[in-house]
């Protein structure tokens, strides 16, 4: 009763299609979270995201949550994650997905997850990374460890909009390094990152964990361009 005359004078805002939430919802209303674009490739191959790393780096999972759309809900949410500080919603993002990935078996195919680090001077300037969020929900699904002290980023590159396919290559190349090497020889980690579009930025992550012995490597992109 208190909450839902709180949200008349305060409405809190759904982050897909920005309407009011009713009592009880968080962060997304129930029906754009029916609505949203799940990609299901912890479910069946996924070609149009395999191929993207192929030939490049190996892998032992690809995997995208959600299929992002021009102006579509998905891009609202990682607009008011990534620029609006709405950390909340990375999380409840993480554990959505960390839900469904653990009701398919995938809560024994990891055994650490690391977040795509933002160099630190935009990091004090943003205050945040929504990488971190993604990666805490996902832990507190799945029950596997997140760290971002392992995962950093040596070099501040210029932002990827309007960039080309071999531009964005070319920007990411040699941008990441493994600050704590301590612990990871054979591990299975996971990267995580908000968006993906032509996996530069995570091929980037994936080639300086490989220089460090870990056992393997899959990535988890929240939303991908298709």
């Amino acid at each position: 009763m208190f909450q839902s005359f709180i949200d008349l004078i305060f409405p809190r805002i759904c982050a897909g299609c920005q309407q009011p939430l009713i009592y009880k919802e968080e962060q997304i209303c129930t029906d754009c979270r029916f609505e949203l674009p799940f990609t299901y490739s912890h479910l069946q191959v996924d070609d149009k995201l395999d191929k993207r790393f192929m030939g490049k780096i190996k892998l032992e999972y690809s995997l995208a949550y959600l299929k992002f759309v021009k102006g579509g809900k998905v891009q609202r949410m990682m607009h008011e994650l990534k620029y609006k500080g709405n950390i909340e919603v990375g999380e409840l993002l993480g554990r959505m997905y960390g839900f469904d990935l653990k009701e398919n078996g995938f809560s024994d195919k990891f055994d650490l997850i690391l977040p795509v680090p933002l160099h630190a001077n935009r990091l004090i300037i943003r205050g945040y990374n929504q990488s971190d969020s993604l990666a805490k929900g996902l832990s507190e699904s799945l029950k596997i460890e997140w760290r971002n002290d392992i995962l950093k980023r040596g070099i501040s590159t210029e932002t990827q909009i309007n960039k080309s396919r071999l531009e964005r290559y070319e920007n990411m190349k040699d941008v990441f390094f493994v600050n704590k090497s301590e612990g990871l020889l054979e591990k299975r980690i996971v990267v995580v990152d908000d968006t993906l579009t032509t996996g530069a930025t995570l091929e980037s992550c994936v080639l300086a964990l490989n220089d460090v012995g870990v056992k393997n490597v899959s990535v988890i992109a929240f939303a991908a361009t298709y």
